[in-house]
């Protein structure tokens, strides 16, 4: 298993990816129902002197799952251990993990749902009763010891909620999903980030680069930092409309922030597959794409602008992405 570090919720120095992470609710941008409903239920364990209960977070990537539970151990007052599902690939893995914890820790595990069964069954106490049962010895020397935990708060991340099981989830009592961010709420996030990087960028730039980020605040972090990149060579380090637009038009990045391999996958399933229904394999064949990175990675923001459609016989093409990529729509009938 991978080392794991225990972190202040606080950014080390010079840590620049975690120096742009909010640090308290009033200063995270966007997920407004999810954020107001997260304060009452901090205040409430605070009242109580207890422990936040356990925390699923669930939706694309980059929509800010880790920054919440950065934020989450800033408010309760304790720090993070950090984890993902694929690195603990033991029980004992967990255990060692679960042990450094202290009094109100948060206990952050991303791509929870790659968790292995066993590994996952010994979480179960771990979540309800704060504890775990390790067994030693061998053959007839074999018992088991209970090894009481401090109690803490795990927080979850997945960007395939269906794929946990439900033994798994029934045990988060705060689920929630985040949604994809508006093009002002991803303005605001580029104006902060500006301003932690000290780049001085005009307001337009800050909209085109927002228009651009797939409703994603971590891609409109580094579109920003490219394109801080351009201005720094092209115009004294100053972000202008003209500066954006040239840099993203570089960066292979259109106007509604779909680059070559969304560009790719809809031309694949147009042209390669007549508009479709494909599936998903062979649609991830024809490009060179895995397909769990399109699932996962790809497909969500189209679906939600409506540049495709998941149907039981596969991915359909709308008239809308014919539209975008300048092709000329023949009506088909499908058997859907």
């Amino acid at each position: 298993m991978d080392e794991e570090r225990l972190l202040s919720a606080l950014p080390e120095a010079g840590d620049d990816e975690s120096s742009l992470r909010p640090q308290r609710l009033t200063d995270y941008i966007g997920q407004t129902q999810l954020k107001e409903n997260l304060k009452v239920f901090i205040q409430a364990a605070l009242q109580r002197n207890e422990t936040l209960d356990h925390v699923l977070l669930y939706g694309p990537p980059g929509l800010g799952k880790t920054t919440l539970a950065y934020i989450l151990a800033n408010e309760m007052g304790g720090k993070v251990r950090t984890a993902s599902g694929p690195s603990i690939e033991r029980s004992g893995d967990l255990a060692a993990i679960l042990s450094t914890l202290e009094p109100g820790d948060v206990l952050f595990i991303d791509e929870i749902h790659r968790l292995p069964k066993m590994v996952e069954e010994v979480l179960y106490p771990a979540m309800e009763d704060f504890c775990i049962d390790i067994v030693v010895g061998k053959d007839s020397g074999v018992r088991s010891i209970r090894l009481d935990l401090p109690p803490f708060t795990l927080v979850g991340a997945t960007t395939r909620a269906g794929d946990l099981t439900a033994p798994l989830r029934d045990r988060f009592g705060i689920v929630n999903k985040l949604e994809y961010y508006d093009e002002d709420q991803l303005s605001q996030i580029v104006s902060r980030t500006s301003r932690v990087l000290n780049v001085a960028a005009a307001p337009e730039a800050v909209r085109e680069i927002a228009k651009r980020s797939r409703g994603t605040p971590r891609i409109a972090n580094r579109l920003l930092r490219r394109v801080r990149d351009f201005a720094q060579v092209l115009n004294d380090g100053v972000i202008s409309l003209d500066v954006a637009q040239t840099a993203l038009d570089r960066l292979r990045v259109d106007s509604l922030g779909l680059d070559d391999v969304d560009i790719r996958y809809l031309r694949g399933i147009i042209e390669r597959f007549r508009g479709g229904p494909v599936g998903l394999e062979a649609l991830a064949s024809s490009i060179s794409e895995e397909p769990m990175t399109l699932e996962d990675v790809y497909e969500p923001y189209l679906i939600q602008i409506g540049f495709i459609n998941r149907t039981p016989r596969g991915r359909v093409a709308t008239p809308k992405a014919y539209e975008h990529l300048k092709i000329a729509y023949h009506d088909q009938l499908f058997d859907l």
